[in-house]
């Protein structure tokens, strides 16, 4: 129990410096593009931002996903 625990804390403050960081890098950033959801689309964001969040996204649920080596 105490792993998971420190797992999550672990993940959490590891995302959120990425997250930071995210939003130092793209301050100067110029090109912009819309995301295309299945019935409507974001406004215009930079292409860093959403590169970097969906790398984040997918750190945080591969976060989740548990393999166990353990020959039993």
């Amino acid at each position: 129990m105490i792993f998971l625990i420190k797992k999550l804390l672990f993940t959490t403050i590891f995302n959120s410096c990425l997250f930071v960081i995210l939003f130092i890098g793209i301050q100067n950033s110029s090109n912009k593009s819309k995301v295309d959801f299945l019935i409507q689309e974001t406004i215009e964001l930079p292409i860093s931002f959403i590169v970097g969040s969906s790398f984040i996204v997918g750190s945080i649920l591969g976060s989740f996903i548990s393999i166990n080596n353990h020959n039993e």
